[in-house]
């Protein structure tokens, strides 16, 4: 158990407001933990570090449910290891959002009729700077509504000077380590943000479009290719085909007419090819493709850009300036114009791929761009997972892991916009390149020009888990917070961030790992399984449940549906019940302190405790054991049920309800109750504290007159166990739950009273006939009772005086219907598992709801039969 005496500073007080209502409480609760610094880890301390870097929101979000999930679980593994004992170190932070908070400025100028390139670059972004002062960072402001425990005297920023420093540091080292590079590649573009974009930015949907299929060459010496991209021929410069392909064995190495061109192109051969697919022949357009470019390399083929960053065609001729949908139409109709169509399938449905920010359709281009060779440094992260340094929950989640580092190919870097760190290279005059480090000052003299590229955001939140604690400066937090322990993020971002930070981490940390564990999570899902979607609409505004049902009742759902790595479903319906939990703890807390629970002074000896106060104590025990067993696992939903159960069923139920009849009683065994009610509550609001922190730190406080909960001491398992008093309590349990069943099977209200003689002599039941007599609403038999309906269970008897409580006759008549519809039932389903030729043709799922409901009826004709026969006879 828990020693209470540290945090007692005033004396417990014994009432409660009727009522919990979150609003109240909440607000007012969380800046009380703020002013008190309980959040504001010490670098000097000599407490063991616990420490988790959040996954920086974007400077322009605002808090979603895949924020709160997440949020939620990591401030419940903090609370907890500073509960513990820990320096626990939570650190918040937001990400600069490059093409995010670009576009945010770029609509605001649009308005005023104006475009950044009427400000200029330096002006531009400044009226970045002063966005992100007014309108950025609204998050942070709604991650206190949720209640997060970070750390806001160390709050960072992507952009900030400590984390630019960083950025320029670790640029120059890859690049004199010659792993940063600049080559023409296949990008993804965006022709209406005007900038490369990473992968996790493009959105691929199902879009109607058209397949085309155009013969290539005359007569003997053509082929016939299909594309989706038609307007992409004009930068053609080979069609390609499998080299085991019969078909072309003649034309391989021979030139063939592109259609409204004046140009032939070869035919190579290439493994890449399927020769199932479709004709078995591809175009290859090295400059607009990103398998084409590879086909390109290897077999030596020029690249041709046929359009401009806007998408619009710049080869000469009749296409000239038109957009690529645009002329995607007008090139098929010429095309058909010369006979050159073979076949046409509209509407072809097939992936295509969107800018996440603007929506536009993505254009692979080619393009002069920053990479980073990932080959090393890939390697170095995938070895840290495969020998142990690194631990990934769940962990069939570590073949996703190692399919990215294992398969990354380089990483482009540079961005083309103005909102970002700015690429540290400069040109000179000559066609010289020099890297400028953070504390060197960039060459001087005419014709020296700086790159005008930035960095892809998600180079400097690569850095989050070391540039944060003021790396490359020897800091004392980098010495007591790094390696940070546990990364928790959606197994959405392996590859671009967690990857990322790995191999960033390890690389700039002289080979030490940016955290221990890596806790992966699904993705929050509505309660049909569905993706949230603002265009579903099925997406929903945690603040909008927050100020409906409070914040702990969101964080408690959530929790609760957390297994790992598994997608998470949540409904209104689902928060609303954790609500009537949080109301469920507050009442039966308020219960209670006005029947004596308390705190004070020792807890009695076992010998002095009642059966039921050494089955709660035991439970208590083995609960607390459960609990931490899930932390360490990562269990978050099964931890959370595990509570539930335990406080709403346990305590709040049974033990609150059982030792009713020994608080009204009085005298010493009621003050030995009381005690033991006190500390089961105490370790109970302690337990549950990291998952829903206000409703528990405001209890708490009441009944111990602590100073709060968010650094009292976490619960230990005392290792007290009474396997005796547990059966013992079991029998109590299946006398009221048979019993109740009973009353409710018979149509008896639950406040109704009833006649009842037990026959519990002989038992471990005996004792406890007062507490089953109460909450069976059972009365003393009295004068000319009459035992009409007789229970066995659990070793004693139960007999029931129900005449003129229920209509015997009609009772069971209608217990005669159920009966005769559940045989029916029987006969059916028996009928078609009896039927051979049923059996063949219906499906496996068909066959198995026939037998459910073959078991359901056997189950319910026992139960009806069962209850006739407790019925008096006439």
């Amino acid at each position: 158990m828990t020693e209470n005496a540290q945090q007692q500073p005033t004396a417990p007080i014994t009432e409660l407001p009727t009522q919990y209502t979150p609003a109240e409480v909440e607000g007012t609760l969380y800046e009380r933990w703020v002013e008190k610094g309980y959040f504001t880890a010490d670098a000097k301390s000599d407490k063991p570090p616990y420490t988790i870097v959040i996954p920086p929101p974007n400077v322009t979000g605002s808090l979603h449910l895949g924020h709160a999930f997440q949020h939620t679980l990591m401030d419940a593994l903090t609370r907890r290891k500073r509960m513990q004992g820990y320096e626990a170190l939570w650190l918040p932070g937001m990400d600069h959002a490059g093409i995010a908070t670009q576009n945010k400025v770029e609509q605001q100028l649009a308005e005023e009729g104006k475009s950044r390139h009427d400000l200029g670059r330096e002006e531009f972004v400044e009226r970045v700077w002063q966005w992100k002062e007014e309108y950025g960072g609204r998050i942070l402001g709604q991650m206190r509504r949720l209640g997060d425990g970070v750390d806001w005297s160390r709050e960072r920023f992507t952009m900030d000077e400590g984390l630019s420093k960083a950025v320029l540091t670790i640029f120059k080292r890859l690049y004199e380590d010659e792993l940063i590079y600049r080559a023409e590649r296949i990008i993804n573009w965006c022709p209406r943000c005007l900038t490369a974009i990473s992968d996790i930015e493009v959105e691929y949907q199902e879009d109607a479009g058209e397949l085309v299929s155009i013969r290539y060459g005359e007569g003997e010496d053509s082929l016939v290719v299909a594309t989706t991209r038609a307007e992409t021929m004009l930068g053609d410069t080979a069609v390609a085909v499998h080299p085991d392909d019969e078909r072309y064995k003649h034309l391989i190495g021979k030139q063939i007419k592109l259609p409204l061109t004046d140009r032939t192109i070869p035919v190579v051969v290439d493994t890449h090819v399927d020769p199932e697919f479709g004709t078995g022949a591809v175009k290859v357009t090295p400059a607009h493709d990103p398998n084409d470019f590879e086909i390109g390399r290897r077999h030596d083929l020029p690249s041709l850009t046929i359009m401009d960053e806007h998408g619009v065609i710049t080869v000469h001729g009749p296409f000239l300036g038109l957009d690529r949908f645009e002329a995607r139409s007008t090139v098929v109709g010429a095309l058909k114009e010369q006979g050159r169509i073979v076949a046409e399938k509209r509407p072809y449905m097939h992936s295509v791929g969107h800018c996440s920010r603007c929506k536009t359709t993505v254009e692979p281009r080619l393009s002069m761009q920053w990479w980073v060779k990932v080959g090393p440094l890939a390697k170095a992260a995938g070895d840290a997972v495969r020998d142990g340094r690194v631990k990934i929950h769940p962990e069939d989640m570590s073949k996703r892991y190692f399919d990215w580092v294992d398969n990354m190919h380089d990483w482009c870097i540079s961005r083309q916009l103005w909102w970002g760190h700015r690429i540290p290279i400069w040109y000179g005059p000559d066609g010289e390149v020099v890297c400028v480090g953070p504390d060197e000052e960039p060459p001087t003299g005419e014709g020296w020009t700086q790159d005008s590229d930035v960095l892809d955001t998600w180079f400097s939140s690569g850095l989050w888990p070391f540039s944060t604690l003021g790396w490359p400066e020897q800091t004392e937090d980098l010495r007591k917070f790094y390696p940070t322990d546990v990364l928790l993020t959606g197994h959405d971002i392996i590859f671009f961030w967690v990857a990322r930070m790995m191999m960033f981490g390890l690389y700039a940390m002289d080979g030490q790992v940016p955290f221990h564990t890596i806790a992966l999570t699904g993705l929050v899902r509505d309660e049909f399984g569905k993706k949230m979607s603002k265009s579903n609409p099925n997406a929903v505004d945690p603040l909008v449940w927050m100020d409906a049902y409070g914040s702990d009742a969101v964080r408690f759902t959530l929790a609760n549906g957390a297994n790992p790595g598994a997608d998470v479903p949540i409904g209104e319906d689902w928060v609303k019940a954790s609500r009537n939990f949080t109301n469920k703890i507050w009442n039966a807390t308020r219960f209670a302190l006005m029947n004596g629970a308390t705190v004070e002074g020792p807890l009695p000896d076992a010998s002095q405790m009642s059966a039921t106060d050494r089955w709660i104590l035991s439970r208590l025990n083995t609960t607390v054991a459960q609990v931490d067993a899930y932390y360490d696992d990562y269990q978050f939903a099964k931890l959370a049920d595990a509570l539930y159960h335990f406080a709403w069923d346990e305590v709040f139920d049974w033990y609150v309800e059982l030792s009713k009849t020994t608080f009204f009683a009085g005298g010493e065994q009621a003050r030995v109750s009381g005690r033991v009610l006190g500390e089961v509550l105490d370790v109970t609001l302690r337990l549950l504290h990291p998952v829903i922190p206000f409703v528990t730190d405001a209890l708490w406080t009441t009944l111990t007159g602590g100073e709060s909960l968010v650094i009292g001491e976490w619960p230990a398992d005392s290792g007290f166990r009474d396997k005796d008093a547990e059966l013992e309590i079991e029998l109590v349990q299946r006398v009221v739950t048979e019993v109740r069943r009973f009353r409710k099977d018979q149509g008896l209200k639950d406040g109704q009273k009833v006649p009842a003689r037990l026959e519990l002599d002989g038992t471990a039941l005996a004792p406890h006939e007062a507490a089953i007599r109460q909450l069976l609403r059972l009365q003393p038999e009295g004068e000319g009772f009459a035992a009409t309906a007789t229970l066995p269970v659990a070793g004693a008897t139960v007999a029931l005086d129900l005449s003129g409580t229920i209509d015997v006759a009609a009772e069971r008549k209608r217990l005669a219907k159920d009966l005769a519809a559940a045989e029916k039932e029987k006969a059916q389903a028996n009928a078609k598992l009896g039927n051979e030729a049923f059996l063949a043709k219906a499906p496996d799922n068909v066959v198995d709801k026939i037998r459910g409901r073959l078991a359901k009826a056997d189950e319910d004709i026992k139960r009806i039969q069962a209850q006739l026969e407790t019925l008096p006879q006439q």
